[in-house]
């Protein structure tokens, strides 16, 4: 996880230039960006080979309770010096944090990755359209509906139903990581350093506690289990938000969104690869149509915003489609560049 031990107020350092020639996208930061999608879907992957002996509960509880203590011990938060408004805000962007992982988990549970993934696509692409003032977006939102809608046409005609409550878990998932985009991007307006997304790790551990205290204790007792839970960490939280903050730096953000959106296929190959899930022509359509969606949804609010990298001031993300990555299946950073400078590490 990312800390720095104080905020920087210094503007952030010029972001690397672009070679010249071609389309004038720095390669490194997409190869960031992409091995942070990769990341980070074959780390939620990965925790579902958890879910048999500690549940999604259990998962999601031992995943950010590592993620809080490695965080507190860093960044060693000043509580005392909190205020009202930033203690609300704090506590908003935690139960956000901890409702969307947990959410997210329990659907993976129960239907594929790649489907959990595109149906929770829905809660930043509908923050992204509301915030908007331009009409054009609503028909994106309506192309990803339109791709969701091939799970469900599968799910009738297919041999395979989709579980009804996992992706009930996925459209919770997706309410809760539209409510954490607007959690983190206040938090970051507040909250000086690190501080608050420490205490917001925290709060979520909390918040999944009463449903996944015994799968999580089972974990601290097995160092093969804890040793599962601590790479899932690494792979679905730490690794992707570092190459993010370092692609944030150079890429212009319409770049940096279309690239996350590339999120739900990457979703279905790592369910494909690493856990044996089908990867049928139905559910390939519905990901290419909610990355299509995503893509569309970014290129058109290029033209209302700079496409500049990311200025110091602003929290990274804000204007993206996909607030990655994290990502529930990671979180979106919660900080604003100036204040993450320095930094080593997220959940």
């Amino acid at each position: 996880m990312t800390a720095s031990t104080a905020p920087a107020s210094a503007p952030s350092a010029s972001p690397a230039r672009a070679p010249r020639g071609g389309s004038g996208v720095p390669m490194t930061p997409v190869l960031f960006i992409l091995g942070s999608c990769i990341s980070l879907q074959f780390g939620a992957a990965l925790a579902t080979q958890l879910f048999p002996e500690l549940g999604a509960w259990g998962t999601t509880t031992l995943r950010l309770g590592i993620a809080a203590l490695v965080l507190m011990l860093i960044v060693r938060p000043r509580l005392h010096r909190f205020t009202k408004e930033q203690w609300i805000a704090v506590l908003l962007f935690g139960g956000a944090i901890g409702a969307m992982n947990g959410a997210f988990y329990a659907s993976i549970a129960r239907i594929p990755l790649g489907t959990a993934v595109a149906i929770e696509f829905l809660g930043p692409l509908a923050v992204a359209a509301v915030l908007s003032t331009r009409r054009t977006d609503l028909l994106w939102v309506v192309l990803a509906l339109a791709g969701v809608s091939l799970f469900g046409i599968e799910s009738l005609t297919g041999s395979a139903a989709l579980d009804g409550i996992g992706v009930l878990f996925a459209l919770i998932a997706a309410v809760f990581w539209g409510l954490y985009i607007l959690a983190s991007a206040r938090v970051g307006r507040l909250v000086p350093g690190q501080d608050g997304l420490a205490v917001a790790m925290v709060i979520g551990t909390l918040v999944v506690l009463p449903l996944g205290a015994p799968g999580a204790l089972t974990g601290l007792l097995d160092m093969r289990l804890l040793a599962l839970a601590a790479a899932t960490a690494v792979l679905a939280s730490v690794l992707p938000y570092t190459l993010e903050l370092a692609a944030l730096r150079r890429l212009p953000r319409h770049v940096f969104g279309i690239l996350l959106s590339l999120e739900p296929v990457i979703a279905l190959l790592a369910g494909v690869l690493l856990i044996g899930q089908d990867a049928t022509p139905l559910r390939i359509a519905a990901a290419v149509l909610v990355v299509g969606a995503s893509v569309g949804i970014t290129l058109t609010a290029r033209g209302a915003a700079p496409t500049e990298p990311v200025p110091a001031d602003e929290p990274p993300g804000w204007d993206l489609p996909t607030p990655t990555h994290a990502t529930v299946t990671g979180e979106m950073p919660a900080l604003s560049e100036a204040q993450v400078r320095g930094a080593a590490t997220r959940e």
